[in-house]
């Protein structure tokens, strides 16, 4: 059987390069992160292809492979001080995001946390929707949000997240197929949406990590310092442990983890570390240790690539990364008594820690996997599939 017009036109596309066709919309480009790997993974794979997004603070991605492509930002991203503080014309972003003209592109490609897949398409267009998680704060994060707010503060407040949910549904009926980063965030997208979605892991640079010999004696948490992250938590337990650890990143809770970290000389604030550094780092840690609810978990990821069993809580994507007892301990309270006890059974386990198997466990999640199945998906998609 012959096939059809359509798809001899994408595949005729993929071999040309020709990227015309299809069009990447992507939440925001305020600094480098894990959603912007994924962003690069695609454009590998559709080279050439227009990037169009809420904002793109340019500065912050000189030398990445950003810097160059074809990127086109909404108004928002000339409104003033918005690179400092984007969330503050969060109100906009769905006037901004409806705003991108993505007419003329057959295939229209969203990455979402955010606004990004209520982008305006029409029904002839095929928009696949790959998801990072449900708009977090109108969904996961609603009584979380309120619950710090009083009187008319909390009324105004609850007013605006209701009207970003019922924007939220209106915006997702836009989407053709969902593709979710994991099973977790798959059924994020059927309780918020109703709807179902395929799963393709995010891209992770295995490449970049070995385990390493010898070993050392000491913990490790690579993290953002976000309130979500629960790094003052960890640092916390590790204090009354008296346990050797080192703490990789920055973040607005800094302040509060230094303090932590002050009264505890088994505590090394390493702050920033660049890429380059992470390999050793991880490939002579004796545990990883990850206390975040997270969609999936890159650095969990890394780590095992790196040979690096991991302690983690066990809910969100480290489920799916993490094989409890093969490759890491999965614990259950996200609190400072969880993660001793969890750090104790380590310590007292008569576990074998095979880092071939853990590094084995990791290659699932690799970028050629990624680019792979995601090429395969559009193919599909653009066929009727």
């Amino acid at each position: 059987m012959s096939k059809p017009n359509v798809v001899w036109a994408f595949e005729n596309m993929l071999n040309s390069c020709a990227m015309s066709e299809i069009a990447l919309v992507h939440d925001a480009l305020p600094f480098w992160g894990g959603a912007e790997q994924v962003l690069v993974s695609l454009l590998n794979v559709f080279p050439r292809t227009p990037v169009f997004t809420l904002l793109y603070n340019q500065a912050r991605f000189r030398g990445t492979p950003l810097e160059g492509q074809d990127i086109r930002p909404s108004f928002i991203d000339r409104l003033p001080g918005v690179y400092a503080d984007h969330y503050r014309f969060a109100p906009l972003f769905p006037t901004a995001i409806e705003g991108l003209d993505v007419r003329g592109y057959p295939v229209v490609i969203s990455l979402n946390y955010a606004v990004a897949h209520g982008v305006r398409t029409t029904p002839e267009q095929v928009h696949i929707g790959y998801t990072f998680t449900p708009l977090r704060h109108a969904w996961q994060n609603y009584s979380r949000f309120l619950a710090g707010l009083r009187g008319p503060k909390k009324v105004l407040a609850r007013w605006g997240l209701n009207y970003l949910r019922a924007w939220d549904v209106r915006a997702a009926a836009r989407v053709t197929h969902f593709v979710a980063i994991s099973h977790w965030v798959a059924g994020l997208i059927a309780q918020a949406y109703g709807r179902s979605a395929e799963v393709i892991y995010p891209p992770v640079e295995v490449d970049r990590f070995a385990p390493l010999t010898p070993r050392a004696d000491y913990y490790i948490l690579v993290s953002r310092m976000a309130p979500h992250k629960k790094v003052p938590v960890v640092v916390e337990a590790f204090a009354r442990l008296g346990l050797p650890l080192l703490v990789v990143g920055t973040g607005e809770e800094w302040a509060q983890v230094e303090a932590l970290a002050r009264r505890a000389p088994n505590i090394q604030l390493l702050g920033w570390q660049a890429d380059d550094k992470l390999p050793d780092l991880l490939g002579r840690a004796k545990a990883f240790v990850h206390l975040a609810e997270d969609d999936f978990g890159i650095a969990l990821v890394e780590a095992q690539a790196a040979g690096c069993p991991v302690i983690a809580l066990g809910r969100g994507g480290a489920r799916e990364t993490v094989v409890d007892g093969q490759t890491g301990l999965l614990f259950a309270e996200q609190t400072v008594d969880g993660v001793m006890q969890a750090v104790r059974a380590f310590e007292q386990s008569a576990i074998r820690w095979d880092v071939r198997a853990i590094r084995r466990n990791a290659e699932r999640f690799s970028r050629a996997r990624f680019e792979r199945e995601m090429q395969d998906l559009v193919a599909r998609k653009v066929e009727g599939k």
